[in-house]
């Protein structure tokens, strides 16, 4: 059986692979939801839901930097990454070793090819698709905000000294603009996560601005700290989780979705 992931790398197996091991926490949650158990042999330090589940498997490192010793002592028969959240030197030290199947994910399309395909390869393909009908039909469902464009404009800031915000070709941007905001960082072709200052803040006039749980942990006393830099504008913290998971978290995403643009209305 030969596979193609995301990165259009080829990877074969005479057997579905029985010792994974994921480096993703969004996509280890996945693997879980669709019915791994044994099967999952390591995930990183971040990989944090299902709680007990993820308690009980042991840890390769970070997501950044893996331990290859660990991993090698694992046995695993598949690696299964993501070019975003882990270093290409690991993955490209890990491929030498291993099988490694990896994710590149920018929409909400990109996470549905991802679930299917990685089904596909592991023996839960009808899980995965009826996975991936479940999110189809809550986001077909999602009430967008009804803000006049002066009031929808949203800045979605994901780091602190220096701010950077969630840009162009982003998971985020993606769940952003399905709920109905216009990103106004959008448009900044310097980078994916741009890095912005308060003047570049103040200029871009956000009528909104989410301040995410993660990767920087964003507090109360943030938004008071922004409040001097745009007073206009409606600040809020937002579980960025529901903002850049693409796994089965998305299950959740649009029900806080709509809760996130009740308190905008």
């Amino acid at each position: 059986m030969i596979y193609i992931d995301q990165l259009g790398h080829k990877i074969e197996f005479t057997e579905t692979p029985k010792r994974i091991i994921s480096l993703v926490p969004s996509q280890t949650e996945m693997l879980h939801h669709i019915g791994l158990d044994d099967e999952v042999v390591g995930i990183t330090k971040f990989c944090i839901h299902p709680k007990d589940w993820c308690d009980s498997k042991p840890k390769i490192g970070g997501t950044k930097n893996v331990d290859i010793e660990k991993i090698k002592a694992l046995q695993p028969d598949l690696i299964i990454g993501n070019k975003e959240e882990n270093s290409q030197e690991d993955i490209e030290a890990l491929r030498k070793l291993y099988p490694v199947w990896m994710s590149d994910i920018e929409t909400l399309k990109g996470a549905f090819e991802m679930m299917t395909s990685v089904g596909a390869m592991l023996g839960k393909y009808h899980e995965s698709i009826n996975l991936k009908i479940e999110i189809e039909f809550l986001f077909n469902n999602l009430n967008k905000t009804q803000l006049p464009e002066t009031r929808n404009t949203l800045a979605y800031l994901v780091w602190r000294n220096p701010y950077m915000a969630a840009g162009q070709s982003t998971f985020i941007n993606d769940m952003i603009t399905r709920c109905g905001f216009k990103n106004v960082f959008a448009s900044d072709s310097s980078s994916r996560y741009p890095t912005v200052d308060a003047t570049q803040l103040l200029a871009a006039q956000p009528a909104i601005i989410f301040l995410s749980s993660e990767p920087y942990p964003f507090k109360e006393e943030h938004i008071k700290e922004l409040q001097t830099i745009c007073p206009n504008a409606h600040i809020l913290l937002v579980d960025g989780e529901q903002f850049s998971w693409y796994g089965s978290r998305l299950l959740q995403a649009p029900a806080y979705f709509s809760k996130l643009i009740q308190l905008l209305m």
